[in-house]
């Protein structure tokens, strides 16, 4: 078996370029695996985190744990804004992922994975001044819904009330 080799710090800026060059020609899973490889020298490393999150959003479709995965590393990002906003668009990517390989029969689901979505960015506004992305990203979602009318939320029964002779 081979042993992984540690990165640089000197590194690390070159490195964080490749991640984001290798999400744009939509190969996800290199660029996994270099933010994991600063994250060893650079533990701390904020936009490493957020590219590792990107790239895990990348691969929900095909990937079952890539969801959990975005969620545990937005845990670590240190901004409230980020871990919101973050988290927010891999609900939002789950959601419109599960429509897409689901169909009509996961509108319950989708509808209330986008609410979260929906949530999450509503929170990230509130958080920050002068930067729109959350509401960018929340358009988005509204968007999305208005354009698939066939998600709803699941409905709730009403509790009968028992009749006692």
């Amino acid at each position: 078996m081979y042993a992984l080799k540690p990165i640089s710090d000197a590194s690390v800026g070159g490195a964080l370029a490749k991640a984001e060059r290798y999400r744009l020609l939509n190969e996800p899973h290199e660029a996994e695996s270099i933010c994991r490889d600063i994250l060893v020298v650079a533990p701390d490393n904020q936009q490493a985190w957020i590219s590792l999150i990107l790239a895990l959003t990348d691969q929900i479709p095909h990937d079952g744990g890539a969801f959990a995965n975005a969620i545990a590393a937005a845990g670590r990002l240190d901004s409230p804004y980020d871990r919101a906003y973050y988290a927010g668009i891999a609900w939002e990517r789950r959601a419109k992922a599960y429509y897409e390989s689901r169909g009509h029969g996961s509108r319950q689901h989708v509808y209330e994975w986008m609410e979260q979505a929906l949530r999450l960015f509503e929170e990230a506004e509130r958080l920050t001044a002068g930067n729109d992305d959350a509401v960018l990203r929340w358009n988005t979602c509204v968007r999305f819904l208005e354009r698939h009318k066939e998600l709803t939320p699941r409905e709730v029964e009403a509790a009968e009330p028992i009749l006692s002779e």
